[in-house]
């Protein structure tokens, strides 16, 4: 699973193929727990330059979240966007 965690105009303007949009200060145990109900699977968080993606993780360790990885910045990213 990506992450993104910019804001909903950022994400317009490019995100990773496939990334689900969850701004960083959206995000409360329920909406995670709504958008990303198995705390077992791998998330791989991103943002624009690594500060929010690192809130991000923070936060959803603290839900019960066990296989976090974040990737930081989108910039540079190899892989296409969308």
């Amino acid at each position: 699973m990506l992450l993104d965690v910019r804001e909903e105009d950022e994400y317009i303007t490019g995100h990773a193929v496939d990334a689900l949009l969850l701004p960083v200060d959206e995000i409360t145990p329920q909406r995670a727990a709504d958008l990303l109900p198995d705390r077992e699977a791998p998330i791989l968080v991103y943002c624009r330059s690594g500060r929010r993606s690192r809130r991000a993780a923070a936060l959803l360790e603290s839900f019960g979240y066990s296989r976090l990885y974040d990737l930081g910045s989108l910039i540079g990213w190899p892989y296409g966007l969308e």
